[in-house]
């Protein structure tokens, strides 16, 4: 039988090179998200046929400029080629490198050129090169690096087989050094360094004295021998400035034989686009009216879905009761896992339309344009521009945004922005939203184009990002915490975006949020059936109690039934933990229902919808409306009036924009400052913040 051969890929390059698309094209639907050992950053390896009985084990790593890390999240580039998890450690390199940022590029190639690891360059974006004005010459310039170089066009799939024809031939790779610079940076230091390390490559050697500061582990044969070098930190850090010259030096000496280019070509028309997008203030009403075009398109694109998904569910659970027969089962089908499930996914319409969007986006290039934009007021409010970055992409999720702060290098700065990104509404808090602005707010349009739903929803997310950035002065004015950093970001070129790339990452940021739900409200919609469907002796007792308490009045079997299952649930566990809060959330206009939906929504906040589904199913033992329909019929006891009015659904729209988001994020928190001193500020302080905001919007609407 033959068996066959895995060859353990990286894949590396800077940011906006386009290789996660490569990483998408090699792999396909093979792949999967997981985090590194230890460290709280994504990962995502895939595996890709090459030829015959071939496959490769591709590991997509972090963006980064070089192998020394200014952040947490390049870190794991170095801790890969350092070799410190040998099992992890790759057979081949295959660095993407962008055709028209080609200098820069090539400095983080001829890094890992130096470590001696078979290394292959793909040069990405070959489609653009005449349109721009680049020419190279393939032939020299493997030469000059000593490599495999392959031309690759990721979008329009040009040259996917000879990266993997590069990829199966690695062990022909060359892999001697660009160029000796050792000698030249200072002979005598690397003459010593070597013969201390002669079990492993000078350049690694070089790398484990200058970053040991930021390796989470060192082997122990080395810990000696490194603290030896290391004496003279002036001396190593003019000696680091000397080899980042020299290594620029050899580039622009290979990049002259064998690159050329137009310049005006290759920045004219970007150039003129960037002088619009990022204007002072047309760069602030073109990014307006983008977002409105997006919250507008999540209430019309997704209406026809939604009303399909949730009408599915309550056929189901009709369906089930009909089919089964009376039990504990049946009940825990009907009343608990069917309703509490159709409560997320009835939103995945609304969450793959904000998904794509921000795919859209960052594949344009103009994300970009909106973090440097977005910089300068974000200097005013204390924090940095790489702030922007956490807090547009906590309109995901507020767990990778706070894992984002990591680029910033100022602690203050950094520390500001993890403890405000839970402000940004995430895509866990638009089934709330979603639910309640079509309950409480009418289906019209403002000029006969502009949805009063699609405004109400993106001035929520407006107030989201308002509040992070008042909440940014405010901390920054009164936390006693020394760091500052500076902002640099890439522009890249503007791109066509890929439509395979932008699939699979709605695919994937859709799955992830469905199935990341899911477990959570599962187990919450078998917790919560089983508390209000038992109780203590009034509950075992509820039908002789309730018909003792309405013998003199006239009810039908079906009123009777209705009286004895609100008896029930009112006497139930989950009843009894809902009536005890009830006096402190009554101010704000909520009942003991939306009590408890409010304390289970702190596992997720997207638990809400679907803890009202489970409550409402139970009490409601027809099951035939949807859970929008039976929100709506919910009636006030004390006013006689909906319960979802106007005043209560704006309170409870306020809670949600300002309340912390999840235990989830907390423990995020927790982590990334190494503190509870930090999460439980942000618990406290949030949590006040929503009260107080909830209790003056329904008092002053009522």
């Amino acid at each position: 039988m033959r068996h066959s051969e895995v060859i353990n890929v990286a894949l590396v390059g800077n940011p906006n090179t386009g290789k996660s698309l490569l990483f998408n094209q090699l792999t396909g639907l093979n792949q999967k998200v997981s985090n590194y050992p230890g460290v709280t950053v994504e990962k995502k390896t895939g595996t890709s046929k090459l030829q015959g009985e071939v496959f490769a084990k591709i590991t997509d790593l972090p963006g980064t400029y070089s192998i020394n890390p200014s952040s947490l999240d390049e870190n794991i580039v170095l801790q890969t080629f350092i070799g410190i998890d040998k099992s992890n450690y790759p057979d081949v390199v295959v660095v993407v490198a962008d055709v028209e940022n080609l200098k820069r590029n090539l400095f983080l190639f001829s890094q890992i050129k130096d470590l001696e690891i078979p290394a292959i360059l793909v040069i990405n974006m070959s489609d653009r090169m005449e349109k721009r004005g680049i020419s190279i010459d393939i032939e020299l310039l493997k030469k000059e690096l000593k490599s495999e170089v392959v031309l690759i066009s990721a979008r329009k799939r040009l040259g996917i087989g000879k990266v993997k024809r590069a990829i199966v031939n690695y062990k022909e790779a060359n892999t001697l050094k660009i160029a000796e610079i050792a000698d030249r940076i200072d002979a005598q230091f690397f003459k010593e360094l070597k013969e201390k390390f002669a079990d492993t490559s000078l350049y690694k050697a070089w790398l484990l004295i200058t970053q040991s500061q930021n390796l989470t582990s060192i082997p122990p044969k080395f810990k000696d021998r490194i603290e030896s070098f290391k004496a003279d930190k002036v001396k190593l850090n003019k000696m680091q400035n000397k080899e980042t010259i020299l290594r620029y030096q050899y580039i622009n000496h290979i990049l002259k034989k064998t690159y050329t280019t137009d310049a005006e070509k290759a920045t004219g028309m970007r150039h003129k686009i960037d002088k619009v997008l990022t204007h002072k203030i047309f760069g602030y009403l073109i990014f307006a009216l983008i977002l409105l075009l997006i919250f507008q398109s999540i209430f019309d694109w997704a209406t026809v879905p939604m009303d399909l998904i949730d009408s599915t569910f309550a056929n189901l659970s009709e369906w089930t009761k009909n089919q089964l027969p009376e039990g504990v089962f049946s009940n825990l089908l009907v009343e608990g896992i069917i309703p509490g499930i159709g409560g997320i996914v009835i939103f995945i319409p609304q969450i793959a339309i904000l998904f794509l969007f921000i795919a859209i986006l960052e594949e344009t290039g103009y994300m970009s344009r909106v973090v440097f934009l977005m910089d300068k007021i974000m200097r005013r409010f204390g924090m940095s521009g790489k702030s922007v970055v956490p807090l547009v992409s906590g309109t995901a999720c507020a767990i990778p945004a706070i894992m984002a702060a990591r680029n910033i290098e100022g602690w203050k700065e950094r520390l500001v922005t993890i403890l405000v990104t839970p402000f940004t509404t995430c895509s866990a808090r638009l089934p709330v939203y979603a639910i309640l602005i079509a309950l409480i707010i009418p289906q019209q349009r403002i000029l006969g184009i502009f949805s009063l739903q699609g405004l109400a929803l993106m001035s929520l997310y407006l107030l989201g990002f308002a509040s992070a950035i008042v909440s940014g002065w405010l901390l920054n004015k009164t936390l006693k915490v020394k760091g500052k950093s500076f902002f640099i970001i890439e522009m890249p070129a503007y791109k066509i975006p890929s439509l395979k790339n932008i699939v699979f990452t709605v695919l994937e940021k859709t799955k992830a949020f469905v199935f990341g739900a899911g477990k959570i409200i599962l187990a919450i919609s078998i917790i919560l059936w089983f508390l209000a469907s038992n109780g203590p002796a009034s509950f075992d007792n509820a039908e002789e109690i309730v018909k003792n308490r309405v013998e003199n009045k006239q009810l039908n079997q079906d009123e009777l039934e209705k009286h004895i299952a609100t008896y029930k649930l009112e006497n139930s566990y989950i009843g009894i933990a809902g009536k005890a809060i009830e006096p402190a959330i009554k101010p704000l206009g909520y009942d003991w229902k939306i009590g408890i939906a409010l304390i289970t929504s702190f596992a997720a906040r997207e638990v809400f919808v679907s803890t009202l589904a489970t409550i409402y199913s139970v009490e409601d033992n027809e099951n035939t409306n949807t859970i929008k329909e039976r929100m709506g019929a919910e009636i006030n006891q004390d006013t006689g009036k909906k319960r979802f009015n106007f005043p209560v659904g704006m309170s409870l729209l306020v809670f949600y924009a300002f309340a912390m988001q999840c235990v989830s994020t907390l423990a995020i928190v927790k982590r990334e400052t190494n503190s509870w001193k930090w999460p439980l500020l942000q618990l406290f302080g949030m949590t006040a913040l929503a009260y107080l905001a909830s209790f003056i919007t329904f008092t002053v609407l009522s």
